[in-house]
């Protein structure tokens, strides 16, 4: 993995200590009041934060945008790069119906006390390629089924799910927050990710179906109605899977039918045509009508576990293999994050798509559709990128380390982590959290191994889900998707998100004396 930070030689201002403190101090504050204060939008705020930090700090207006520009154009091409292809991956995985087979297939094996350990590993593994927000629309239905089928509390099923999907965010490549620290810190990937799996193991346990069960007797939610899944199984032949009920039969709903003729996950709507460059404008797929089938288990499964495995296959080869040798040398390049999630993007195209039954137009239509809903994410990755350039060309970075460098690393853990919690809590952005103390704490990498610096970026991703609340866009997603309260979201969410980020820091401080 390329730095994304790589400081100049020389500090593009002589300012002294104290005036680049205060320079750091209010740029920082400048993003976070503005995006928590002055509702704007956290791509403009990180950009005006990063003008007021250089010009606090003595540095030209030339030299800042310079600085900010390189930032972005790193950032984009080693964090965007893997953002979109991982965001492919998630598409395929959602549309060919494959995450609702795979949950399916677990959920329908296991039943009783075991229900809410499956629904936290499931989560766990449909979280790896899908976004936070992505996973939760489609594991909802789920939970509200198995809750209602059951007649077990909606939070004992709830909350394991979303502490597989929070966790796996929050700790695990290929989501934004974990790559943009793995980068800014230039960490190994590879060792990352392995550890960053450890730790993610038992933090679900214990904010899954441990806080579930414990949290269900405080917060009685009621199923909410409105949102169970309505669905008939396909009939045989591949007709159409819809729902039946009054005026099943109407004008609007042979509309619905025409609109589904290609199940009920890719519809008209969701086939954007790549080459008309009008987003939103449907494929005419006339004559192309096929009969869906749901993708098989386990080649789901293997899909989206690949690029995983490849990377942590050259992790071990790095620590096995010596350097010269055939097989390392195919490990370093198959393991790369680009290659591996480019892997998984071919490997996926055959066994999420084709497999499932869309043609070719389909399936670009469906990779093509993926990219416009993480636009947001990328130019905030990219924002964020500059402003740590920003800090850092300043001499801030260097600051730090000469504060920090006779420190030992649990200190330096510590810092990382509440720098992160200070900035999620006032932002409400796990990203901008990730990305601010990435930038401050980057130079302190230079200082240590590759197990700390790993641990550094995980430190980091744990702070940055610390006590989800009112500002946080998450917060309102699992209110209305689980029809609670302000007050019962504070009591079960909030509070899965405070002990995900306390459990995994300690698992990260646990490593770190175990190393």
């Amino acid at each position: 993995m390329v730095t994304l930070l790589a400081a100049p030689a020389e500090p593009l201002t002589d300012a002294g200590d104290a005036q680049l403190i205060v320079a750091a101090l209010l740029g920082i504050a400048a993003v976070v009041v503005l995006i928590a204060w002055g509702k704007v939008h956290p791509f403009l705020a990180l950009i005006l934060g990063a003008g007021v930090l250089g010009v606090v700090a003595g540095v030209g207006a030339e030299a800042i945008v310079t600085s900010f520009s390189g930032g972005v154009g790193s950032t984009v091409g080693g964090v965007g790069l893997l953002i979109a292809l991982g965001a492919m991956i998630g598409g395929l995985l959602a549309e060919s119906g494959g995450a609702d087979g795979i949950v399916t297939r677990i959920v329908d094996r296991v039943s009783g006390r075991a229900l809410p350990w499956a629904m936290a590993g499931v989560a766990a593994l449909i979280g790896l390629p899908l976004f936070f927000e992505v996973g939760v629309v489609l594991l909802v239905p789920i939970v509200l089924l198995v809750a209602k089928r059951t007649g077990m509390s909606l939070m004992k099923v709830g909350i394991p799910a979303l502490a597989g999907l929070s966790v796996l965010h929050g700790l695990v490549p290929p989501h934004p927050g974990p790559l943009v620290a793995i980068s800014s810190l230039d960490a190994d990937l590879g060792l990352t990710l392995g550890l960053g799996l450890l730790i993610a193991v038992p933090t679900v346990i214990v904010a899954g179906p441990v806080f579930g069960n414990m949290i269900s007797r405080y917060v009685p939610a009621t199923i909410p109605e409105a949102l169970l899944p309505t669905r008939t199984p396909a009939a045989a032949g591949g007709a159409e899977r819809g729902t039946a009920g009054p005026g099943a039969d109407g004008p609007a709903a042979a509309g619905r039918r025409q609109a589904d003729v290609d199940g009920e996950l890719l519809t008209e709507d969701d086939l954007v045509n790549p080459g008309t460059g009008r987003p939103g404008v449907p494929v005419d797929d006339s004559g192309t009508e096929t009969a869906r089938r749901a993708p098989k288990f386990w080649p789901a499964v293997i899909t989206v576990l690949l690029p995983v495995v490849l990377m942590l296959l050259r992790a071990i080869g790095e620590l096995a293999l010596a350097e010269d040798t055939p097989g390392r040398r195919v490990l370093d390049i198959v393991g790369t994050p680009m290659v591996a999630l480019l892997a998984g993007v071919i490997v996926a195209m055959f066994t999420l798509g084709f497999q499932a039954g869309f043609s070719r137009k389909q399936v670009s239509s469906v990779l093509g559709g993926s990219l416009p809903p993480i636009a947001g994410i990328l130019l905030i990755v990219a924002a964020g990128g500059g402003f740590k350039q920003v800090l850092v060309d300043a001499g801030v970075g260097n600051l730090v380390a000469d504060a920090a460098k006779d420190a030992s690393l649990s200190p330096l853990l510590l810092l990382g982590w509440l720098v992160a919690v200070g900035i999620r809590v006032a932002t409400g952005s796990a990203t901008v959290a990730t990305i601010t103390a990435a930038g401050i704490v980057a130079p302190l990498a230079a200082t240590m191994d590759r197990p700390g610096v790993a641990l550094l970026a995980l430190a980091i991703g744990c702070g940055s889900l610390f006590f989800s609340h009112v500002n946080d866009a998450g917060f309102w997603l699992v209110k209305e998707y689980f029809g609670l309260t302000v007050g019962q979201t504070i009591k079960s969410w909030s509070v899965l998100e405070t002990i995900i980020s306390v459990v995994g820091f300690a698992g990260v401080l646990l490593l770190d004396l175990l190393w």
